[in-house]
């Protein structure tokens, strides 16, 4: 008898309730507040690759190519000086996935002049991991395709159309890849694509 009302007392008993219920809730709380955080993380990683891909397109359509061999674009020019640029799309490309860009030019493209990604680049020309610290020249695309503007034999080359993007860069989540691994999550291509200007970065062109 006394047996069965200790077990009663103990199962009608709440002390520690509240403790327990609270380590239950405790983790998936976590959860929700790093999911936040990282949400909101992730949107400003977002954007700072949008501008920082921009920033580079804008670059690319007043320097140097980067890539190193751009004599496609004019393989078909030889006798037809001062005629209109062929409509025929030639596309040129370097960098994540293709063949080697210049690399002095690509370092300058993605570092900026003062050759550090910090953001605080002040009259230096900032560069596109200023925008996003994480951006590296690895993670570089550029295309140039013949855009059939111009003429043939225009001193500062073919106008062309410059389309630059984002490969193999990831969000770097720091809660949420700790609590469950998935840190890999790819920032998309965001390709930008401009019409070239001089293609030169010299005043001796």
């Amino acid at each position: 008898m006394v047996r069965r009302r200790g077990i009663r007392a103990f199962a009608r008993n709440e002390t520690g309730a509240t403790l327990v219920e609270g380590l239950l809730v405790f983790p998936i709380l976590l959860i929700v507040f790093s999911a936040l955080i990282e949400f909101g993380f992730a949107v400003f990683q977002w954007n700072q690759a949008v501008k920082a891909v921009q920033l580079g397109a804008r670059l690319a359509a007043v320097s140097d190519p980067l890539a190193t061999d751009m004599t496609p674009l004019t393989a078909d020019y030889s006798g037809n000086e001062g005629r209109e640029t062929p409509s025929t799309p030639v596309t040129v490309s370097c960098g994540a996935g293709t063949t080697p860009c210049d690399g002095a030019r690509l370092n300058r493209l993605v570092y900026g002049s003062d050759g550090v990604c910090d953001g605080s680049f002040g009259t230096s020309m900032p560069g596109m991991c200023d925008f996003n610290e994480y951006i590296r020249p690895a993670n570089i695309r550029v295309s140039y395709q013949r855009s059939g503007l111009g003429y043939i034999g225009r001193p500062w080359g073919p106008v062309v159309t410059i389309t630059l993007e984002l490969d193999g860069l990831h969000f770097n989540l720091p809660f949420m890849g700790a609590l469950l691994g998935v840190n890999e999550m790819t920032i998309p291509a965001h390709p930008v694509t401009v019409t070239s200007e001089d293609l030169c970065s010299s005043i001796a062109c």
